[in-house]
């Protein structure tokens, strides 16, 4: 029937969008190892970045058709995903937990505010476009902030300069938008032969589809024993998201949206993120446990959020 075949289609258009991010994410490391980017760099802003272009391509196509709280649902929902189904998946599959650095700790004020300005600004259920530069502006202010507290470290192995490499990333990016494309025209009329809100399959269905790149990544990361790579790429992922990528729609069209997604939605990302620093700083150890605790507390927000879709 039509329902099945839009979900099928918006299924494959979401693994459109995760294999790009992932050869976008590889072939942009492979440049910046050519450029001899230090590690640090690569994880904490090169990785972010292409881990956020799945919702961001999501957020624009979503704006563009004139949806825009459809892409402010993916941007929220996935950040809620990020912050505690993601983290909790890779705690489960981490060796002894995921080790926090201690400048993750000392940092984690200021990350807990960063994340409550787009609330703040979104109270009225309005982002105007000043509201938008100043989200930007805050979202480079942290980005500049983090890279000067965080020590550098080695530049990694140089490679030669691939002009195939930048090919390969540039139709990476290029899948991305038609895979994003695609993903919201499926999604909202799946949403309409359910008769449901699409900004509903927004936070919950496409949400957790974009967080797809930088789950895999984390996991690869803390097999390796790399847990600062994976807390880089998703913390970082989700102040882009919540300041700059917000931020960006905000100035290409001013938009209202329903107040529900900052005072419910908005909270509970916020909520996850000062849960989340909690946990990190009881013996600098995401451990296993809490990993459930996280868990427990996504399942909370998806039935907070059906309740308020359907009950309130």
């Amino acid at each position: 029937n039509i329902f099945m075949s839009n979900f099928i289609l918006l299924a494959i258009s979401l693994f459109v969008v995760v294999k790009s991010a992932d050869y976008a994410l590889r072939y942009a490391s492979r440049l910046a190892q050519a450029w001899q980017i230090s590690k640090y760099t690569v994880g904490f802003l090169l990785v972010a970045f292409i881990s956020v272009l799945p919702e961001t391509f999501i957020a624009l196509t979503a704006a563009g058709q004139g949806n825009p709280s459809f892409g402010l649902g993916t941007l929220f929902g996935s950040n809620v995903a990020d912050l505690a189904l993601v983290f909790a998946i890779v705690a489960f599959v981490s060796k002894n937990g995921i080790k926090v650095e201690s400048k993750i700790i000392k940092n984690n004020l200021f990350y807990i505010l960063t994340l409550a300005i787009p609330l703040l600004f979104g109270l009225d259920g309005f982002y105007s476009r000043i509201e938008g530069i100043s989200l930007i502006i805050l979202g480079i202010i942290f980005y500049l902030f983090i890279l000067k507290k965080g020590s550098q470290t080695e530049p990694s192995a140089k490679r030669r300069f691939s002009y195939l490499a930048l090919a390969l990333l540039l139709a990476s990016l290029g899948g991305l938008l038609v895979g994003a494309y695609f993903a919201v025209e499926f999604a909202v009329a799946m949403a309409a032969d359910l008769n449901i809100n699409p900004v509903l399959v927004a936070m919950l269905f496409v949400g957790i589809g974009t967080t797809l790149p930088e789950m895999l990544f984390s996991i690869k990361a803390v097999r390796r024993q790399e847990d600062g790579l994976a807390l880089g790429d998703i913390l970082g992922t989700v102040i882009t998201d919540a300041t700059i990528v917000v931020g960006i729609l905000a100035i290409i069209s001013p938009f209202a949206f329903p107040a529900r997604l900052v005072y419910v939605t908005g909270i509970f990302m916020l909520l996850a993120a000062v849960v989340l620093m909690r946990f990190m700083k009881s013996g600098r150890l995401l451990s296993k446990k809490e990993g459930l605790w996280l868990l427990i507390f996504y399942a909370l927000f998806i039935l907070t959020e059906l309740l308020a879709n359907y009950i309130l």
